[in-house]
């Protein structure tokens, strides 16, 4: 009897076991649902549950139906933007202020002189405007009407500028008096308009000379202030010695007066009588003037570069224009 009631009773834990493992299973199957519901709800609650953004207090709002205020200080401007930052301001004039061109630089786009000395010759009485003295500095010059500059008609003439590589034997002046042969010569069918040379060179010195009709750029290029270069190259009658050379640099006394030499060197491959020296100052034979005062005699003197342009594909006694990019180039030195 007892070995039936255990073996019923194993029999009945068999059959129960399967049961119990299955609600097990179920438990924890429910269990782990449960938690990952509840991470998922978590995640969720961090995605849509953000801060709450704090409103700022110190700027105004600006109604929809306002329109927006540009800055009205300098300051303002470094911070704003404006929205019409790329259109350019335009003056509003009158249509008298447009009308015609002042005088001074009607005289001087003629290309006799600056818009300064244009300046001097009005207020001198040098200039008539339809048969009337004109002292008026402002005066607007109009289309119709007719311009005497010391009795001689003048017009606005389109700038041109010839560049002469000159040779010897040649005077830098309009004409002369003793019948000698000048400069205006050698470029008297370049061009129409009358054009008038830009500084000078001696007689005896070759090299480089501009010519043209603009009177401010020539009046730009020869003053000292600017700089320009210009670079010759001398021929002496004799070795420079080491010791001279180093005196030449920086400054000399000439007549009287400072004259600051930019730079002084041997030429190179050639003997110690040929010297190459740069100079900015345009007084009358200072070059010369510049080796007698060290007991040197220049031959031979040579212009090789003027205001940056050279005599390269120029040939001696000839002439050309200059380019664009040239005149744009000594406009902006």
């Amino acid at each position: 009897m007892n070995s039936k009631n255990s073996s019923r009773g194993r029999q009945a834990d068999k059959n129960s076991n399967p049961r119990e493992k299955k609600s097990s299973d179920r438990n924890r199957t429910s269990s782990r649902s449960d938690r990952n519901r509840s991470s998922s709800d978590r995640n969720k609650s961090d995605r849509t549950e953000k801060p709450e953004r704090t409103e700022r207090t110190d700027r105004p709002v600006r109604k929809s139906s306002e329109k927006p205020r540009f800055a009205t200080s300098a300051s303002d401007n470094k911070k704003q933007f404006r929205s019409d930052a790329r259109k350019p301001a335009v003056e509003q004039v009158s249509k008298d202020d447009t009308a015609g061109i002042r005088l001074n630089k009607y005289i001087s786009n003629s290309g006799i002189c600056s818009r300064r000395e244009a300046d001097t010759y009005i207020e001198h009485g040098s200039v008539f405007v339809n048969g009337n003295l004109m002292t008026q500095m402002g005066y607007k010059v109009q289309p119709t009407d007719e311009v005497r500059f010391d009795g001689t008609l003048i017009s606005i003439e389109k700038k041109r500028y010839i560049l002469l590589n000159k040779p010897k034997n040649y005077i830098t002046t309009m004409e002369d008096e003793r019948g000698r042969k000048t400069v205006m010569e050698l470029v008297d069918n370049a061009t129409k308009e009358r054009i008038y040379p830009v500084g000078r060179l001696d007689r005896n010195t070759t090299g480089l000379l501009l010519f043209t009709n603009d009177g401010e750029l020539a009046k730009k290029l020869t003053h000292p202030k600017h700089n320009v270069r210009k670079l010759y190259q001398a021929s002496l009658d004799k070795k420079l010695s080491i010791s001279d050379l180093d005196k030449l640099r920086g400054d000399v006394v000439i007549e009287g007066k400072k004259v600051f030499i930019d730079a002084v060197s041997y030429v190179e491959g050639e003997r110690k009588t040929e010297v190459g020296i740069e100079i900015h100052s345009g007084r009358n034979r200072i070059v010369r003037k510049i080796f007698e005062n060290f007991g040197y005699a220049v031959t031979k003197l040579d212009r090789v570069i003027f205001a940056g342009m050279t005599k390269r594909n120029l040939p001696r006694g000839r002439w050309r224009e200059l380019t664009e990019q040239e005149v744009n180039t000594l406009k902006m030195l």
